[in-house]
């Protein structure tokens, strides 16, 4: 059985989800991709994971850097799963490029990998903020690929102290 809660965050409606012990989910509302690993068949109630959950978002929105981490479990093959844990050592206040993160997860694997498919990987990141995707810019300093939008990436940045007009967004296509 999997769980849910509604979360409210100063950038919108979040749905945080559970296998019961475990954070397998959390999604803007509205996000692309959104509950793409939820069941179809799923209850609202309040777990332990949910409370620590909320603890860390209420702790990162009022503007700290949280030094504890829920319990994760996200659903994905073991590529995306090796992006996302490689996605979890971006520090707090700082972002990598995709052609960055594509070297770090072809140096871990010991085999090519592009950056295109490491962006598919990071897109479809179902724990979103915890698992901070929103870390990850384009080359040549190209703010793209945010599941949740570009506003709330840019927020997130901000929020983290990252200076984002040194970014810019591409009118053409999506550049990683």
């Amino acid at each position: 059985m999997q769980y849910t809660y509604a979360y409210r965050s100063p950038l919108g409606g979040i749905t945080i989800a559970s296998d019961g012990e475990n954070l397998t989910g959390l999604w803007f509302e509205g996000q692309r991709y959104f509950g793409n690993t939820l069941c179809a068949e799923h209850c609202e109630r309040m777990l332990p994971v949910f409370v620590q959950t909320i603890e860390w978002l209420d702790c990162y929105f009022g503007g700290g850097k949280p030094d504890f981490m829920p319990s994760l479990n996200p659903a994905g093959t073991p590529f995306r799963q090796t992006v996302w844990k490689a996605l979890l050592q971006i520090p707090y206040g700082e972002t990598v490029s995709y052609g960055e993160l594509a070297a770090e997860i072809a140096r871990q694997r010991g085999a090519g990998g592009s950056a295109r498919a490491v962006g598919g990987a990071v897109g479809r990141n179902p724990v979103s903020v915890i698992i901070p995707c929103h870390r990850v810019v384009g080359s040549g300093g190209s703010l793209t690929g945010y599941a949740g939008g570009l506003t709330r990436k840019t927020a997130l940045l901000t929020l983290e102290g990252i200076d984002t007009s040194r970014f810019f967004v591409p009118k053409h296509g999506t550049a990683l």
